[in-house]
């Protein structure tokens, strides 16, 4: 049976190496990570923004056990890593997903070695999970700052409160 075309942007972590070789020479990698719990404006603005940069945009999900360990919330994550995938894999400025276990996104970062690497504009860019792999392979990290007013916890907060 075919692959859908979303279901061909995601990438299995266990031949991420042959994927990354595939992309024809001299295209710029562009790399960011996240829940992306609910996709919103906020979400969107950041993502189409660094997809920008560069031209292939890979974007790395944090496994449903992943997301339980930053301890953001109780509830998180609010949707399976499966959905998250799927969303994130439909938007047409997105060229492929993975899925990580870790932590931090540390591993995938120095599989890929992507010539930029994008986080939102809370970040010290130092302090970037991934700084000194890409910087020490002559690669970008860069900052977006975010869309004012749009928030997950926010989201989630006004779900919680509307239930009271």
């Amino acid at each position: 049976m075919k692959k859908s075309q979303t279901q061909q942007k995601v990438w299995d972590r266990d031949n991420l190496l042959p994927k990354i070789k595939s992309i024809p020479e001299g295209q710029k990698i562009v790399f960011t990570n996240g829940c992306f719990d609910i996709i919103h404006a906020g979400h969107i603005d950041y993502l189409e923004k660094a997809s920008q940069l560069g031209d292939f945009f890979i974007v790395a999900l944090n496994s449903d056990d992943s997301v339980k360990r930053l301890e953001k919330s109780p509830a998180r994550p609010l949707q399976s890593e499966y959905s998250r995938m799927r969303v994130m894999a439909s938007f047409s400025f997105v060229d492929a997903v993975v899925i990580f276990n870790e932590d931090t996104p540390k591993e995938i970062i120095e599989i890929i070695t992507p010539d930029i690497l994008v986080k939102g504009g809370d970040y010290k860019i130092q302090d970037i999970v991934g700084y000194d792999w890409v910087t020490q392979h002559n690669g970008l990290v860069t900052t977006i700052p975010f869309l004012e007013g749009f928030s997950t916890t926010a989201i989630e907060e006004k779900i919680l409160s509307s239930r009271n």
